[in-house]
């Protein structure tokens, strides 16, 4: 987070223009400088100047925004004024600040250097339309004429930051944030998004010494990589490996190995741990070797445990077999409410719960703050419940119930001729060809070469199912809602797509939430529909014609 800057700057918006005993005649403005020129701006609006803080990059947004910032629990738009005015860009140092003016939303402006406070009588204020400068004269509201020590002169020219965010940031505008923001609740719940049919099974997969099991996605809270301690407690069963703590809760992890009777292995990287609420609320994270997919699954495809085997002690948490791949994979269906309701868990939970106020909560907890205060609050039915995944440096959201599965990128991807130009390709996703369209472009963002982390989401846009692929998924979250705020309304497309921010990690992680309803546009839509209905047509004329040839 960015510390506010000492400055006269500061000081005169302490007292405000009346409290400084300005006058009509005389004005104060805020001085800066910008590729060698001076400009002003009144100081009215000019909230605080303040370094230039760290960034998380928004897609779609205009060229000119660096990103959004985190400043003391309220996210602001950072615009390079050299971007907006077409100057090469110049690495930031010690002498660069952002201006941060209020413009019915504070945005924050970036400047090479900030030179000083000044007042200024009306008449030194002339008309700009014969100034030759970097910046257009439309751009100006006047210049101002004054002569410094020695007696030589001074020009500066008074930037219309209000014309400015009108032309090049048009939707920037807190009425527009705050007319959409009511819209876009719902969407951030997944709610109305893409819900999955009443036929199909929604999964988290993972594995367990080499055997694959899922999980009803509704049972799964979050999914997240084991740490680099866990804190051991003694006098505990085997199963239970001890307490992390997960954004300031305590976190009790059982190991699926112990409780499946196998061999444990030393934990790395590739092992996921996936959070599970029990029936009273309480959380119990599973510790797998890995986490594979997120599924959608037609329920003919999954098998009841067959009898001989539903009678064993040892498997009545199993209430199912689905069947993937034509049969060649195998997924073991866990039960939640039998797997969750053992002992073993109960165990787990009274361990953490015996942990509360001893030394040991001290070791894994921070003071407490807002974020802990939240972070150990009941999950509630309000807490957005998202999938995260990353594009380059930056990393984005979507509410988990839209995502139908997440799969790993086939080595190639199957072009169709005359195909959009936004389709990579389509593949076979269990009988159904699925378009794929590369996340990347969709965002405005340079495309990059296909790697084994990259992963296609799967939604259902439309009653049509469309596959984009995304760098990485990074995790699945229940985000409070006192954590999410209205995106920043930077471009027409921006504010349709990317419609809030999530504030993580104290506010020093910026999560961009999509709208998945809006990934594709209609012309898209009716594009992507008529091209699947042209490859399964030449999908089943090429299954047809060694028919024919046989017959």
């Amino acid at each position: 987070m960015s510390t506010p800057v000492k400055s006269p700057a500061g000081a005169a918006e302490a007292q405000g223009p009346a409290a400084s005993g300005a006058t009509v005649a005389e004005r104060q403005f805020v001085t800066f400088k910008l590729a060698g020129e001076t400009f002003a701006v009144p100081m009215a609006p000019v909230q605080e100047i303040i370094r230039v803080p760290e960034v998380a990059r928004m897609a779609l947004a205009p060229p000119a925004l660096d990103g959004l910032a985190n400043l003391r629990g309220r996210v602001l738009p950072i615009v390079s004024l050299r971007r907006l005015f077409g100057l090469e860009p110049l690495a930031h140092d010690d002498a660069t600040r952002a201006l941060v003016i209020n413009l019915g939303q504070p945005l924050g402006f970036v400047v090479d250097r900030v030179a000083s406070v000044v007042s200024v009588e009306a008449g030194e204020i002339q008309p700009a339309t014969t100034i030759q400068s970097i910046v257009k004269a439309d751009f100006l509201t006047g210049v101002i004429h004054r002569t410094v020590a020695g007696g030589a002169p001074e020009l500066m020219l008074v930037l219309d930051f209000e014309r400015l965010v009108s032309d090049h940031l048009g939707a920037a505008t807190a009425a527009q944030a705050a007319s959409r923001s009511g819209a876009t609740a719902e969407a951030a719940t997944g709610q109305t998004v893409g819900e999955a049919a009443a036929d199909e099974l929604r999964l988290v997969s993972f594995t367990v010494d080499t055997q694959e099991y899922a999980l009803a996605i509704a049972h799964v809270q979050e999914i997240v990589q084991v740490p680099a301690q866990i804190t051991a407690v003694p006098n505990t069963s085997a199963h239970v490996l001890g307490l992390i703590s997960l954004r300031h809760r305590l976190l009790p992890l059982v190991s699926l190995r112990c409780l499946f009777g196998l061999p444990e292995v030393a934990l790395g990287e590739q092992h996921r741990i996936v959070v599970v609420a029990l029936p009273d609320g309480s959380q119990v994270g599973l510790v797998t070797d890995t986490v594979k997919e997120v599924l959608g699954v037609p329920r003919q495809q999954a098998d009841a445990m067959p009898a001989v085997l539903a009678r064993s002690h040892d498997l009545q948490e199993f209430e199912s077999i689905c069947r993937l791949d034509g049969g060649k994979r195998l997924v073991s269906i866990i039960a939640a409410d039998k797997l969750l309701g053992q002992p073993a868990f109960r165990e787990a939970v009274d361990v953490a719960a015996r942990s509360a106020g001893t030394n040991q909560e001290d070791a894994l907890m921070n003071a407490d703050t807002e974020d802990t205060r939240a972070a150990n609050q009941v999950p509630t039915e309000d807490d957005a419940q998202v999938v995260i995944f990353r594009l380059g440096d930056g990393e984005f959201a979507v509410p988990i119930m839209s995502v139908q599965e997440i799969v790993r990128v086939p080595e190639t991807l199957t072009r169709v001729p005359r195909t959009p130009r936004f389709v990579e390709g389509v593949i076979n996703l269990r009988g159904t060809v699925l378009p794929v369209i590369d996340q990347r472009s969709r965002l405005g963002m340079e495309s990059v070469a296909r790697n084994d982390g990259q992963r296609i989401m799967v939604y259902t846009l439309g009653g049509l199912r469309t596959g984009f692929i995304v760098d990485s998924v990074a995790e699945v979250l229940r985000i409070p809602r006192s954590h999410i705020e209205a995106a920043p309304v930077l471009s027409e497309e921006q504010g349709r797509l990317i419609t809030q921010v999530a504030k993580l990690d104290s506010g020093r992680r910026l999560v961009m939430m999509i709208d998945p309803g809006q990934l594709l546009g209609a012309k898209e839509a009716g594009a992507l529909a008529r091209l699947q209905d042209s490859a399964e047509t030449s999908a089943a004329a090429t299954t047809a014609q060694p028919l024919a040839k046989a017959a």
